[in-house]
C-alpha cells in the first residue's frame, strides 16, 4: 500500500468527496484507510456498570482507492524510486519530488 498513517489525502469518490483530511489508520489487508474526521458514522454503545449508554461518532475505513496522496497542495498520484544506495522511496507523480 503507498499510503501511510499521517499522510494527507483528499478524497475523490463518495458523499465525502472533494474533502481532506490526515490518515489516522492504515488496513492493508482489506486496502482501507481511516481518515481523520470523515467518513463518519453513529454508534450506539450500550450501558455498563460504570457508564451510561451512549451515542458515538467515530470515522469509518474506506477503500484506499478513494483517497490521493496531496504534495504542495494538489492530489497526485504515488510512485516508488530506488536511490544510488538501494533505498526505495516514495514519490509524487506529479512532481517526481520524494515524499
Amino acid at each position: 500500500m503507498k499510503l501511510k498513517k499521517g499522510d494527507t489525502v483528499q478524497i475523490i469518490a463518495g458523499k465525502e468527496a472533494g474533502s481532506q483530511g490526515v490518515i489516522i489508520e492504515v488496513r492493508p489487508k482489506d486496502n482501507k484507510v481511516v481518515v481523520e474526521g470523515r467518513n463518519i458514522a453513529k454508534r450506539h454503545t450500550k450501558a455498563r456498570q460504570n457508564q451510561k449508554a451512549d451515542i458515538i461518532e467515530k470515522p469509518m475505513p474506506m477503500d484506499a482507492s478513494n483517497v490521493m496522496l496531496v504534495v504542495k497542495g494538489k492530489p497526485t498520484r504515488v510512485g516508488y524510486k530506488v536511490n544510488a544506495d538501494g533505498t526505495k522511496v516514495r514519490i509524487a507523480k506529479k512532481t517526481g519530488e520524494e515524499v
